[in-house]
């Protein structure tokens, strides 16, 4: 690990020859500097020298999140550095790891600095061009650089791609830019300063209030005040206090915790060591699922680096402030995500919930009174307390301020990681950021929230992205996660499948829960079979509201969603299920009927041979026929005929 070291003042004996071993040293024990501007300045010009060093003449970053590391991004770093060796340029060329840029379908990313050339899915026999033709030619590699899927037209900087346009990067700032596993390069943009702010200027009081006037709201989907979380933890009557990290992310295709703690794991200790203070806890946990390994690795890296540097442990900033954190890993249950299943797990027990009140803040880890909240929560804590209330306050809405953290996947152009001002309308993040529906199709709905969420129509898609206008159309912002659906899915077969989802993960702890979501899916999954009753609807609406008012937890209440909103918005699908047993989107394939249309059909026997039960009949001189009943819908036919000549009803 890279130890810090950077020339002081004069007045603290510190020089260039005779360096800090530790910068918070220089900072509180020079008693003759402790408020000297210069001093500061001259700290904070080291740091970013550091992270930005003179004399070089490019620097290429490599991303190397989950996404693009899977994609082979380590070996692209490896023959980097190879080549600027061969050509001498390691000296003026430096290479950077860094975490997720968000854009993570078009990976591996490489971006070369400070032109900010944006280069994607680059292969490891891109990286000799790239050497030649940029950093020692100065011209664009056209074919690697990002190409507009509708326009066609190709953006040679990341800052003209439409996908990071109308975002507001202030979580996912650091991410593309800063090596995580180096504590150096956060400080250099500013790491640690909060801290050090609210440890010698700021009473905890002073911190929740900055905290409120903030508006800051738990990311983690119900939208809890924050800064009264806080408070009612630290007036309850306790002699020890914990803060936890939920990392346990388990919605479908949500990786947003993730990237964070990949690219920026030490803004979430800087926020959790701010909030500890301001509640008065000496000890904390991440709860993060073992299916995040790299995130794992890298905050046991930074935890590490923190603790050598004087930021986490005893007497931080010889403020008198103690505080230790610790990992546990969790073994990937989607209940756990809820505050008293995670606090069980934490203990050793079986992660499942507990009937509330007490609640956590009042009762929580081993009894005692703790503080949950988000990864997203955290690392925006920073943020707040060092640039103040006011400047948080300029994005998002008057109820909820700030910006969020949405997983873009589905039937559009554009996927990955985006981070959007409260208040922006669904409009804009599905054409503007994400590009459009993919292909020839259009757009039918938005999943927004997971399994817990709701699907979101066209006519609603001005609808301003916030806590409350969502609550209002019975859909949820939850830990953000959109999908969005075209023309070729089918709404009730979407909420089959979320249904599914929470049905399995379900601990089976409330009778609600567990056997109402079970009644729920046999209703659904008979319904896509073809099988359903016209009061079917009614009862799936009965149960939903029982389910949602009687659950013990989180997960239970908000399991109907899915279905509730899909009853709401598109009803008519599901009576055609039942009344006219078929599926308009042809999704659902016990519903398929495959049909030859002879004046297409040139008999040539293709679809016959290749049709895996033989249920396909005719020949040279009699037209070709499908037996309905031995049909498995399994498309073959369709991909096999090069006339067009099978359809689907």
């Amino acid at each position: 690990m890279q130890t810090l070291a950077y020339p002081c003042c004069e007045k603290c004996n510190h020089t260039a020859s005779t360096p800090c071993r530790d910068y918070i040293k220089c900072r509180v024990e020079g008693p003759l500097c402790h408020d000297d501007p210069d001093c500061k300045q001259k700290r904070q010009d080291f740091l970013a020298k550091m992270y930005d060093p003179e004399g070089l003449t490019k620097q290429i970053l490599i991303c190397t999140g989950t996404g693009c590391v899977s994609s082979g991004s380590q070996r692209l770093i490896e023959l980097v550095r190879e080549e600027l060796v061969k050509r001498n340029l390691d000296e003026t060329v430096r290479v950077r790891s860094t975490g997720c840029h968000g854009f993570c379908e078009q990976g591996p990313i490489v971006i070369i600095e400070p032109d900010k050339t944006f280069y994607t899915k680059v292969k490891p026999s891109d990286i000799t061009e790239i050497i030649e033709t940029d950093i020692v030619g100065g011209n664009k590699v056209d074919r690697l650089l990002y190409r507009d899927p509708v326009s066609g037209e190709s953006a040679v900087t990341y800052e003209t791609v439409n996908f990071y346009a109308k975002q507001n990067r202030i979580i996912l700032n650091n991410c593309g830019q800063i090596n995580p596993e180096r504590i150096s390069q956060y400080m250099a943009k500013k790491g640690y300063q909060a801290l050090e702010k609210v440890l010698q200027t700021m009473k905890p009081e002073e911190v929740i209030e900055e905290v409120k006037k903030a508006g800051l709201r738990g990311r983690g989907g119900a939208g809890f005040p924050t800064w009264l979380k806080w408070n009612l933890c630290r007036k309850a009557q306790g002699d020890k206090k914990y803060v936890i990290c939920n990392a346990d992310e388990g919605d479908p295709g949500a990786f947003m915790d993730r990237s964070v703690l990949e690219g920026d794991p030490h803004a979430v200790i800087e926020g959790m060591l701010i909030g500890a203070y301001a509640i008065g806890a000496d000890e904390g946990y991440v709860y993060c699922r073992a299916e995040y390994p790299l995130a794992i690795e890298r905050l046991k890296i930074a935890i590490s680096q923190a603790e050598k540097n004087g930021l986490l442990g005893k007497n931080i900033l010889n403020s008198g402030f103690n505080f230790h954190l610790k990992i546990k890993a969790g073994a990937g249950a989607f209940v756990c995500g809820e505050e008293t299943a995670l606090i069980a797990s934490i203990e050793g027990k079986r992660g499942m919930p507990k009937v509330r009140p007490p609640y956590p803040a009042e009762k929580g880890l081993w009894g005692k009174p703790t503080n949950i909240n988000n990864v997203e929560t955290w690392a925006n804590v920073p943020h707040i307390l060092r640039n103040g209330a006011d400047w948080y306050c300029q994005f998002g809405t008057p109820k909820s301020k700030g910006t969020k953290i949405f997983a873009l996947t589905g039937k559009v152009n554009n996927t990955g990681l985006v981070e959007v001002p409260m208040g922006i309308s669904l409009r804009e993040i599905i054409f503007d950021i994400g590009g459009g529906i993919k292909g020839n199709h259009t757009f039918k709905a938005v999943q927004i929230g997971g399994p817990s969420g709701g699907c979101i129509p066209e006519e609603l898609l001005d609808l301003p992205v916030d806590f409350d206008s969502l609550s209002e159309v019975g859909a949820m912002i939850g830990s953000g996660g959109l999908v969005i659906l075209d023309d070729t899915t089918c709404m009730v077969d979407i909420a089959r499948f979320f249904l599914t989802f929470t049905q399995k993960e379900s601990c089976g702890k409330c009778t609600p829960c567990r056997e109402g979501t079970k009644r729920m899916l046999e209703i659904l999954t008979r319904i896509t079979k073809g099988e359903g009753k016209p009061e079917d609807l009614e009862n799936l609406e009965t149960l939903a509201g029982v389910i949602k008012k009687t659950s013990l937890c989180g997960l239970g209440q908000t399991s109907p969603n899915p279905v509730l909103a899909t009853l709401r918005y598109f009803r008519e699908e599901y009576e055609i299920h039942i009344r006219e047993k078929r599926c308009p989107a042809h999704a659902c394939t016990a519903l398929l009927q495959y049909h030859i249309d002879n004046e297409k059909c040139k008999r040539c026997g293709v679809c016959a041979k290749n049709c895996p039960v033989g249920c396909i009949f005719g020949d040279k001189n009699n037209p070709y026929e499908i037996d309905s009943q031995n049909c498995i819908q399994c498309h073959t036919c369709i991909d096999k005929c090069k006339f067009k000549a099978i359809t689907v009803s």
